[in-house]
């Protein structure tokens, strides 16, 4: 290959690299994405992963507050849209794998490119199904990709995936899944990287399990037509067979990361976002909780007849009022509940006495947790901004408000 030739294919994968928070560091403190959590199920057990956990402050790759509808997740972004003007990346990344579900997954690409023709669309994939749909994602003209390879000898990855469906579709264990799974992994990459589209590849590194076989991935992934690499330390989870593992150390993860870049870029400057993240990465999008009290002592109001909301933040350790926000007014139907997420847009939980079917599915759905309480408001605040359940104590006698909610457990539909 001539130097010119060299020099040009840099240049066309430097572009390529731009303009994406994950794949182009100087991109995040500028671009904020968004990922909709559309894709339900998975079809690979991995030993550290348990997506069924989630709470109001949770950080952890594949989990998410609600399953989204692809019209559902349309909306969400048209919202968000409304909120913000420094979007320019949209995502589905779980919390299952979205080729498991292909047709949620690219029906919400297809509303999302109708609605915004210019948008840059990413997906986060484990690589099973992949390459049965690479031409779809291309007519859609989603351009960035990544697939996370967590071993590519059959060995490794027998003693890190639980199970897999296999090519009849049913699950399969041991060497020979691993192998098919590995298999599919590679061709996914190579025929992904070939039409055009910028793969980066994801790699959880579990300690005592593939940490020593890292290199051996990135000269794989590589060589497939990877262009980008991250190295994830591996986060214990209670319940899973990995959870008594330890997480790797930061200078293991560096020493890692050196070795593998002597086949493929490192990126180091993952996030682990959710599979429901919205904003710029790292950022805390979400600081203040919000709740229904009429002397800012006690959680002690229905959503319905709140007529102000007291927004709370953390400052230097304590819990400090720092605004309160008139809720709409009575009788705007579902819009009304539309109308208060946008108010409420900043705040990652509300705190309240009571709460209908229709309000809680609209703040849900602009991931604003509902916790329904009664008692102390400081108590409520710190399981909200702990990231903890509400404690016994505090747990409503009565939970709920039917569908409709004007203050007295009647409901909040007006």
């Amino acid at each position: 290959m001539t130097a010119m030739r060299i020099l040009s294919n840099i240049e066309e994968n430097e572009s390529k690299l731009k303009g994406h928070p994950c794949f182009d560091a100087r991109a995040r403190h500028d671009v904020a994405r968004i990922h909709l959590p559309v894709a339900p199920t998975c079809n690979v057990q991995c030993n550290f992963c348990d997506r069924r956990f989630d709470c109001v402050s949770e950080s952890r790759p594949g989990v998410t507050s609600r399953l989204l509808r692809p019209l559902e997740a349309l909306e969400r972004l048209h919202a968000v849209m409304r909120q913000r003007n420094d979007l320019g990346v949209v995502g589905i990344a779980g919390p299952g794998d979205p080729m498991a579900t292909p047709d949620l997954t690219l029906t919400t690409f297809r509303y999302i490119r109708d609605a915004y023709p210019s948008m840059t669309l990413c997906l986060s994939t484990n690589g099973l199904e992949l390459a049965d749909h690479v031409d779809a994602l291309l007519e859609l003209s989603l351009s960035h990709l990544t697939i996370t390879v967590n071993a590519v000898d059959p060995a490794i990855g027998a003693r890190i995936y639980a199970w897999i469906h296999g090519p009849d579709g049913r699950r399969a264990a041991g060497e020979e899944a691993a192998s098919w799974l590995i298999e599919r992994q590679l061709m996914g990459i190579e025929r992904a990287s070939a039409l055009g589209l910028l793969v980066k590849v994801n790699t959880v590194v579990v300690p005592g399990v593939n940490d020593a076989h890292v290199e051996a991935i990135a000269d794989e992934v590589s060589q497939r037509g990877a262009e980008l690499m991250n190295c994830m330390a591996m986060l214990p989870v209670a319940g899973t067979p990995f959870a008594a593992l330890d997480e790797p150390e930061k200078t293991t993860m560096q020493g890692i990361r050196r070795t593998a870049s002597k086949h493929v870029r490192q990126m180091s400057h993952c996030a682990r976002c959710r599979s429901d993240a919205t904003g710029l990465l790292g950022e805390t999008s979400k600081p203040y909780v919000a709740a229904a009290s009429r002397e800012g002592v006690f959680v002690n109001q229905h959503l319905g007849e709140a007529e102000v909301l007291l927004i709370y933040a953390v400052e230097d350790a304590a819990f400090k009022l720092v605004d309160v926000r008139r809720a709409p007014e009575p009788g705007g139907g579902i819009q009304r509940w539309i109308d208060l997420a946008e108010i409420l847009a900043d705040c990652r939980a509300l705190l309240v006495g009571g709460v209908g079917t229709a309000p809680r599915k609209v703040l849900e759905s602009r991931e604003i947790a509902v916790l329904e309480m009664e008692g102390l408001l400081e108590e409520g605040l710190e399981a909200a901004f702990d990231g903890r359940a509400l404690p016994s104590h505090l747990m409503p006698k009565l939970r709920g408000c039917g569908l409709s909610c004007g203050g007295d457990r009647g409901g909040c539909a007006a």
